[in-house]
């Protein structure tokens, strides 16, 4: 019987035995006891086996390892967007080299301190910012970003974006002029000062006519002695935030809450040894209705002014910064005051300057 199930005819069986029998050309042949055996083997056996290149697709696993993934890098992409600059100082981008990516420009106060890793790291005169959280702040006015202009007090939109542009020029023509820094009377910034502001015009004229305790250039100008120092390269590091809201009678008061790093060398030929000296400046720039106070167009009223510096000389009235040197602190007498770290922007001005605070120089942390 076949494996099919039917049957082979009575008359067709005994043809198959006659021919068989008698040896007819082209009858077929029973099957040797032997051959039947190899092919029932064979039909019970599995297929070919796999070749070795084979390729065998693999079974898909669960989707529940995605979703772990999926929480991580939405968990990264909160505190990037929360604190980039953070994230920033954990691939070591607080200083140490000089191909470092600049930070973001500062929208709202920091949460704390940038990272101090690279600090051992000393300046270079090819790279003066290295070890410094400096090296990853922008250069000069380019860093300083402008606020979105909107209508606000007596000014319109356009006025209130030419107002934030001369309030920049003003911070540019005062601490980051190369003759300014370098001793020139910084005329640019000087005129863009309401000239009916008696007080502070008479400020200025004292400041650099008898540079004094009283009339300290200092407080609102950056200048080096050229015989005693001078800048390293052509970039001022800064970071800062420029902010403005309306004051009293209408008048758009625009604030500047800003750090410049200056990194210096002495000014006798074959020095290699950098130091720098870091001043916070918080200025405050009144742009008035010329319809209630005396002004001329284009200049501003200074509503306050306040600085704080490192390494720029303790008990200094030459009207103009002294950095130290490594050789210069060696000998010095151990300072008094708190101890403040320079390039933490995270303290308010308020806080670092406290009205009837101390006057001791204090001792920073890091330059």
């Amino acid at each position: 019987m076949a494996k099919d199930g039917t049957s082979i005819p009575d008359e067709e069986w005994e043809r198959f035995l006659r021919d068989a029998e008698a040896g007819t050309p082209g009858a077929p042949e029973e099957p040797s006891a032997r051959a039947r055996m190899v092919a029932s083997r064979l039909a019970e056996e599995p297929g070919p086996p796999e070749g070795w290149r084979t390729h065998r697709p693999p079974a898909r696993s669960g989707g529940k390892a995605w979703y772990f993934v999926a929480f991580f890098v939405l968990v990264a992409l909160l505190v990037v967007a929360l604190d980039p600059g953070r994230v920033t100082g954990w691939f070591g981008a607080d200083g140490g080299s000089g191909d470092t990516a600049p930070l973001a420009a500062e929208s709202e106060r920091p949460t704390g301190p940038p990272a101090t890793q690279a600090a051992a790291e000393r300046p270079t005169l090819d790279d003066p910012f290295r070890g410094s959280p400096a090296a990853a702040w922008g250069d000069g006015v380019a860093a300083l970003s402008l606020p979105a202009a909107r209508a606000t007090g007596w000014m319109s939109k356009a006025q209130v974006a030419q107002a934030l542009e001369r309030s920049r020029d003003f911070l540019a023509s005062s601490n980051l002029d190369a003759g300014a820094l370098r001793g020139v009377r910084p005329e640019k910034a000087i005129a863009l000062i309401n000239p009916h502001q008696k007080d502070v015009q008479d400020y200025v004229a004292a400041a650099f006519g008898a540079p004094g305790a009283e009339n300290d250039p200092l407080k609102l100008f950056s200048r080096f002695a050229p015989s005693k120092v001078r800048i390293v390269g052509d970039v001022v590091k800064t970071r800062g935030r420029i902010t403005y809201r309306e004051g009293k009678r209408g008048a758009v008061e625009v604030t500047a809450d800003v750090t410049f790093v200056y990194p210096v060398v002495r000014a006798a030929e074959g020095s290699d040894e950098v130091a720098r000296t870091i001043v916070r400046r918080e200025v405050v720039m009144g742009w008035d209705d010329p319809a209630k106070i005396i002004t001329e167009q284009g200049t501003f009223s200074l509503v306050s002014y306040r600085s704080d510096t490192a390494n720029g000389g303790c008990d200094n009235h030459t009207g103009y910064f002294v950095p130290k040197f490594a050789a210069d602190r060696a000998v010095g007498g151990p300072s008094e005051g708190d101890a403040v770290d320079p390039y933490d922007r995270s303290t308010s001005m308020d806080a670092l300057l406290p009205e009837g605070g101390g006057t001791g120089c204090g001792i920073a942390t890091r330059l």
